[in-house]
């Protein structure tokens, strides 16, 4: 075994918006990997256009960049991994903890250690992985650095961390500034050196034996659009050359004869084509088009499998279907089963923590994941390609227990919201079944809670807590754990309005429509029977004729119609219309629109099961 000295792999973990993509801009900017004009934009490893547009990482992604020892003045290059902060895209941090020798922790230095926070922490201690803690954020108005470092440090202690790994180095940094020390204080002139010495110190370089048979975990699938499927992976041990011969092995343990027609390593925010990769590099192997993510490629003279990527199974699922409505096929590409069947396999391909299983009925798929956020991107993805579906409620993945008791998820939830809503707060999570864990004053009149709630009563709970909280409160959650069913909860407590028939809203109908609740579309849309366009101020749901006009009279005045005024429709996001959604009923997805709908669109046909319902439980 050798030492490389010239090699730091590293990958940046921490809670949601705590600063990570930032931090790379900072350490990519100081690197000098851009030229001095050249305009790069802000979060640039967000490349993805839903990342932009929501302000997450979803993807993890590959960088590097090159720095001088400052002992010998060799170059020595540093493999980033920047990886997702909310705790629905899990998957992806458990995976690429494979890839690296140590990684940077980003805790906020006001709001200190978070649910994210323990999670990625848990998965880089039980992997062996050194860390620096990097306290970002120090510029704000409310940050306590010295409070974080010790909530962070009994978080170390916490979760089982050797006395080697709770010694951890600390620097403090400001991220959008480029800005890092060793003390809290950060001068004017201040840099990011200090962090890119702390790396260099700390975070061991990899220990390798570059003559023994090739082993390398695939870890990341892309594509590329010349050169096909992109596998990247870190070479474990041995050496690959471009255009060797090479043994997959795949996950049931069958091996069959490959060939790494294009190989390159990571620079910057390019890939860079090479002609031979050593043990310990994070690499990118083009023209593999059926490897999969958790598969070894390895010496086809001594083919030995690595340890296999293993995630958290799924909390969460939604069952995926062709569109039934009367506008099926009319904005759509992809429509028919074959269509979505394809598509949703495909994506199991990339996505480790999703499943996909078949129903009894070909038209209909069953995919769960690791939350509504998790499926929600999915659609939104599926959606911009041009597929059109339908899909239901999100529901929860039950377990049963060696005695046969039947054990449901629950979550552990981390709200901060102003002294003024948390009563309405803990109310609402009462009423899911929530039980308080923890309640603290968080200073400038805001309060910090902790819930464990079954995921089950979380479900369609984030918008009514931002109405309740007036769009101040903030919620994060985790998984917890299965334990035993909670009990019943009540899910939504409004019915909805229902359109009585096919065609085109006036303003006229909408008017009287709106005195039964709150409404979804304005007038001049195209609607169909059994389209849910509004929700009624009361439990159960009606239908109404939103398509009538007014009759017209002999008598004319001028301007007679420019009276009717109506109040602006709530215009749903995506995610919103899935949290609305009722177990009747389906959310109808296109590329152009999302409409919410009945299962069944016959009021007559609804109306019947109602009765058949009543019947069953002898009501009357």
């Amino acid at each position: 075994m050798i030492e490389r000295t010239d090699l730091r792999n590293i990958a940046i973990i921490a809670h949601v918006d705590h600063g990570k993509t930032t931090l790379v801009d900072g350490l990519l900017r100081q690197s000098h990997t851009f030229r001095e004009n050249q305009q790069v934009a802000e979060r640039v490893m967000d490349s993805n256009d839903l990342e932009r547009e929501r302000g997450i990482t979803i993807l993890a992604k590959n960088t590097a960049i090159t720095l001088n020892d400052p002992k010998t003045g060799n170059p020595i290059k540093i493999n980033i991994v920047d990886t997702p902060g909310h705790a629905d895209f899990g998957g992806e941090v458990e995976r690429v903890m494979n890839m690296v020798d140590g990684v940077l922790l980003l805790v906020d230095a006001a709001e200190g250690p978070m649910p994210q926070t323990r999670f990625v922490l848990k998965k880089a201690l039980e992997m062996g992985h050194k860390a620096i803690v990097v306290i970002n954020k120090v510029d704000r108005k409310d940050a306590e650095p010295s409070r974080v470092l010790n909530e962070t440090f009994d978080l170390f202690i916490e979760l089982g961390a050797t006395e080697e790994q709770a010694d951890f180095p600390v620097v403090y940094a400001q991220a959008t500034a480029g800005k890092a020390g060793l003390e809290p204080a950060l001068g004017e002139d201040a840099n990011l050196q200090p962090m890119f010495d702390t790396i260099l110190k700390h975070i061991p370089a990899p220990k390798v034996d570059v003559d023994a048979p090739l082993q390398m975990l695939v870890t990341t699938l892309g594509y590329d659009d010349y050169r096909g499927v992109t596998a990247v992976g870190r070479v474990f041990a041995g050496k690959i050359k471009a255009n060797q011969k090479l043994a997959r092995i795949k996950m049931d343990g069958k091996i069959l004869p490959e060939s790494a027609k294009y190989l390159y390593t990571f620079k910057g925010l390019n890939k860079i084509e090479v002609e031979e990769a050593l043990a310990g590099d994070i690499i990118s192997l083009a023209g593999l088009d059926e490897i999969s993510i958790g598969e070894t490629l390895a010496d086809p003279a001594n083919p030995v499998a690595l340890p296999t990527i293993k995630v958290e199974e799924p909390t969460v699922r939604m069952t995926f279907g062709v569109n039934t409505s009367p506008f099926a096929g009319k904005e759509g590409k992809w429509g028919t089963s074959r269509n979505l069947r394809e598509r949703l396999y495909e994506e199991l391909r990339t996505n480790v923590s999703l499943r996909v299983e078949d129903t009894d009925s070909a038209e209909n798929f069953l995919v769960s994941g690791r939350g509504e956020l998790h499926l929600g991107i999915l659609i939104e993805t599926m959606r911009r390609e041009g597929y059109e579906f339908q899909v239901s409620r999100p529901e929860v993945i039950y377990h049963k227990a060696e005695d046969g008791a039947l054990l449901e998820p629950f979550e552990e939830v981390h709200i901060e919201t102003s002294s003024e809503t948390v009563g309405a707060v803990v109310e609402m999570l009462g009423s899911r079944r929530g039980k308080m864990m923890d309640m603290q004053d968080a200073g400038q009149g805001m309060t910090r809670v902790v819930y464990i709630a079954p995921t089950r009563g979380l479900l369609g709970f984030r918008y009514q807590f931002l109405t309740s909280t007036r769009g101040a409160g903030v919620m994060h959650t985790i998984f917890h754990g299965y334990d035993e069913l909670a009990g019943a909860i009540s899910s939504r407590t409004n019915g909805s309005i229902v359109a009585w028939e096919q065609g085109t809203t006036t303003a006229y109908a909408l008017k009287s429509a709106e005195e039964r609740g709150i409404l979804f579309v304005g007038p001049g849309v195209e609607v169909y029977e059994g389209m849910v366009i509004g929700e009624n101020a009361r439990g159960q749901d009606i239908s109404v004729n939103v398509c009538k006009k007014k009759h017209l009279t002999n008598i004319r005045s001028a301007g007679g119609d420019m009276e009717i005024r109506l109040t602006p429709p709530r215009r749903m996001s995506l995610d919103e219309a899935i949290e609305y959604l009722s177990d009747d009923e389906l959310l109808e997805i296109t590329p152009e629109n999302y409409r919410i709908r009945k299962r069944l669109l016959s009021a007559d046909e609804r109306g019947k099961q109602t009765k058949k319902v009543k019947e069953q439980f002898g009501e009357s």
